[in-house]
């Protein structure tokens, strides 16, 4: 068995090959450019291989050199990734977490004060989509999502939102009963199901509609905000706007089509902190339900 390689002498070599400089190499290890060579030449002696070609001007890498630079310079730079995370003397992570645009904005924003509060070395990316989404490809963490919670990954439910007709007051106030929606442009989200589902719950029959199709909720119910029409989307993403009487909800019937999910990887292996992120969510939406 080969006995271990003393790691100075390693990052001796990785930094004298990308400076192709002893004295450099010295430079930003802060030791003596003839530590620097001792090192080397004790590696070398070590492995029974010739790692530069010692030239007139500076250094050149051999073929096993070469070999070798890419793998330390590899591994150096992990560890100093994962070192830089405790800075402070606290663990630092990213995380990163793809979101679908309601539940980001109608339910994740106002909660995100508390999880920095409580959680202030975890650091946040978000970014948001339409619930089509790849998080391998693109390099998430987590995916939070809206459905049936069937998708080859991870799941894990975090609240139910049930749709209910959305409206400006002024549509409200026409509205007496389900089947005045006839009379009403009905917007529509790229879920073609949803309204022919909250029809069957009003005990209606379904009927032609040629409203305006959204592929976001948050879009949608913006529409009626401005008078487009009626949307059916969850009053639990839209609180701010009923509150503020921006938005009303047309009637008491409500129809579940989904819930929205958290979802990773089968692959990932959570990290320290997406387990405090799921943890904080659950916890959230137990508080919300």
């Amino acid at each position: 068995m080969r006995p271990h390689l003393p790691l100075n002498a390693l990052r001796a070599f990785e930094a004298s090959a990308r400076h192709l400089s002893f004295t450099r190499a010295a430079h930003e290890l802060n030791v003596t450019q003839a530590a620097v060579s001792q090192q080397v030449r004790a590696l070398e002696e070590r492995l029974g291989v010739t790692l530069f070609r010692r030239l007139p001007r500076g250094l050149g890498v051999t073929d096993e050199g070469r070999a070798l630079l890419p793998v330390l310079s590899d591994a150096f730079g992990r560890i100093e990734a994962v070192l830089k995370q405790f800075d402070g003397g606290h663990f630092h992570e990213v995380l990163t977490v793809g979101v679908v645009g309601t539940f980001a904005v109608g339910w994740l924003m106002p909660r995100l004060k508390d999880f920095r509060q409580t959680h202030p070395f975890v650091e946040l990316r978000l970014f948001t989509h339409n619930n089509l989404v790849d998080p391998a490809s693109e390099g998430l963490d987590y995916a939070i999502r809206f459905g049936a919670g069937i998708w080859a990954t991870h799941n894990t439910r975090l609240l139910d939102a049930p749709l209910a007709a959305l409206c400006a007051p002024d549509i409200a106030r026409r509205l007496k009963t389900p089947a005045d929606l006839a009379r009403e442009v009905l917007l529509r989200s790229y879920r073609a199901d949803d309204w022919t589902d909250w029809f069957a719950a009003a005990n209606l029959q379904p009927w032609t509609m040629n409203g305006p199709v959204f592929d976001s909720s948050r879009l949608m119910v913006e529409a009626a905000v401005q008078g487009a029409g009626v949307a059916l989307a969850p009053p639990s993403m839209f609180v701010r706007e009923l509150q503020a009487g921006l938005l009303v909800r047309a009637f008491d019937i409500e129809v579940t089509t989904g819930s929205y999910w958290l979802t990773w990887l089968k692959s990932r292996r959570r990290s320290p902190g997406m387990r405090l992120f799921q943890e904080w969510l659950l916890t959230q939406a137990g508080h919300a339900g």
